[in-house]
């Protein structure tokens, strides 16, 4: 039996999860480790937050809550082409 990539799960659930989450909100909770460990800074922060803004086509919101969320996004998303693809490839070799 062939299943779908985990991998690929867990990233297009995690898109999907930015996707429908809302960039706007004030007071949000944050699952930041440096940041619940009470760093002031962390390179991560605001990824999120870009791909949320992205989803919803606001590019130079995306842009500025962290520049690498939209290239974060589409490798994501490429990669999870990628790892379903060839799932497709090999249900049809078999």
């Amino acid at each position: 039996m062939r299943t779908t990539p985990l991998e690929a799960v867990i990233w297009l659930a995690g898109l999907m999860g930015l996707a429908v989450a809302g960039p706007y909100l004030d007071g949000h909770v944050s699952v930041c480790i440096p940041t619940l460990m009470g760093f002031d800074f962390c390179p991560g922060c605001g990824l999120g937050m870009s791909v949320s803004y992205l989803f919803r086509g606001d590019l130079a919101a995306s842009w500025a809550a962290h520049p690498l969320g939209i290239p974060a996004a589409g490798l994501l998303a490429a990669r999870s082409a990628h790892l379903l693809a060839k799932r497709q490839r090999s249900i049809h070799s078999s």
